[in-house]
This record gives C-alpha cells, sequence and structure tokens, in this order.
C-alpha cells in the first residue's frame, strides 16, 4: 500500500493533482480545500489511501494524517464508497465530522450532495463511538463560516490559474446570482458554479477573468 507521496506537483486541476515521485505521475485525487494548497512545480507531501478494485487502483490524497483516519472511517458506514467519503470531507472539516457523529447531529451531513436524511442518520448510527472530538478544531468550526468557506474556493481557484482578485471578483458575482449558494457554504458547489459563471473550460489554466 502507498502510505503517502512526495514529489513536484506535475499537474492539477479541480479534483485531482499529479505528483512526481522520481520520475513517474502519480494520481491522487483529493478535496478542493488540499489541491487548493498545492502549487504547481513545487514539491508536496500528501498522506494517501490507496483503494483497489477488481478494474482500478485509485489514489486518494489528504492534508494530514487525521484528515485520512476520518476517510478511512468514513468507509466503514454501509453504502459510502470513497467518492462520497471524499464528498464528505470537500464540504466538512474533520473536526466537524467528528462533532456532528458525537453530537447525534444527522442534519450536518445532508449539506454534502448526495447525502439525505437516511443516509446522514446511518453515518451518525454506525459511527458513534468511532469518531470521537479531538478539540484540536472546534474553534475553527466556529468561526465564521462565510470566510472559511470562501477562503477554500478562492485557494481553489488560485491553484488552477486565476489570480487572487478575479477569483473574489467571480465568487461574488456567483454568490450575488445564487445567494442560496452562500446560505449552504457548499465549496464544491460554489466553486463548480464560478468556473460556469467564468465560462472557462476548467481543464484549461487560466490567468485571469476575461
Amino acid at each position: 500500500m502507498i502510505s503517502f507521496v512526495r514529489g513536484p506537483v506535475a499537474a492539477l486541476s479541480l479534483a485531482q493533482a499529479v505528483i512526481d515521485v522520481n520520475g513517474v505521475g502519480m494520481l491522487v485525487h483529493a478535496t478542493p480545500k488540499t489541491l487548493g494548497e498545492l502549487r504547481l512545480g513545487e514539491e508536496a507531501t500528501l498522506t494517501t489511501a490507496m483503494i483497489v478494485r477488481e478494474d482500478s487502483m485509485t489514489l486518494y490524497g489528504f492534508a494530514d494524517q487525521g484528515e485520512r483516519e476520518v476517510f478511512d472511517t468514513l468507509l466503514s458506514v454501509s453504502g459510502i464508497g470513497p467518492r462520497l467519503a471524499l464528498a464528505i470531507l470537500s464540504v466538512l472539516e474533520p473536526e466537524s465530522i467528528r462533532l456532528g457523529v458525537a453530537n447525534g447531529d444527522a442534519k450536518v451531513f445532508t449539506k454534502v450532495p448526495g447525502v439525505g436524511p437516511k443516509v446522514g442518520g446511518r453515518i451518525v448510527l454506525e459511527l458513534k463511538g468511532k469518531l470521537k472530538p479531538t478539540g484540536a478544531a472546534i474553534t475553527q468550526a466556529q468561526a465564521t463560516p462565510a470566510m472559511e468557506w470562501k477562503e477554500q474556493v478562492v485557494a481553489a481557484m488560485t491553484s488552477l490559474g486565476w489570480n487572487e482578485r478575479d477569483a473574489l471578483k467571480a465568487i461574488d458575482a456567483t454568490v450575488a446570482a445564487e445567494p442560496e449558494l452562500a446560505e449552504g457554504a457548499n465549496v464544491p458547489a460554489v466553486l463548480r458554479a464560478t468556473l460556469r459563471w467564468l465560462g472557462q473550460d476548467t481543464s484549461r489554466q487560466k490567468s485571469g477573468v476575461r
């Protein structure tokens, strides 16, 4: 199993990165927040989990071991695969997930696309006692959510090539047109909507807004 990768970032997109590990390009799927902290050409280290299926081997990357532990624990819930587990971590901080489970708050998980009340309740039920709050990120979880999600979206956009000023301008315009995005504070949803607003092909890297 591959527990971590280290090397220059060879390619970067909305959902994945390629890390050059001694001349071998390792494709790693990660959250927008984690990818937003990477920079093309700069060395990066990601904790990883490899999911092996009959027809594929997929590598998922995380900012730290704690995030990977939450990912692994989410996979123990019936009906939750690696893509949905990563989607949950894309919307909720690891400590927020721990708090949601500890408090029996199934509603917090319904902020994630694809997670309804039934799945949220299953997460709380099956993970009770398996995920406990660490206290390390309680202050962060209580911080102004608007600033938190906006910073994450800006980080993801700058990693894709837009400059910070234009990214902020595009985000504000998008939220003004779709105010419900701000209420949900769903980072991937805001990011996708902003990229649609820009009318750009997300597979191409741009340096500014046209």
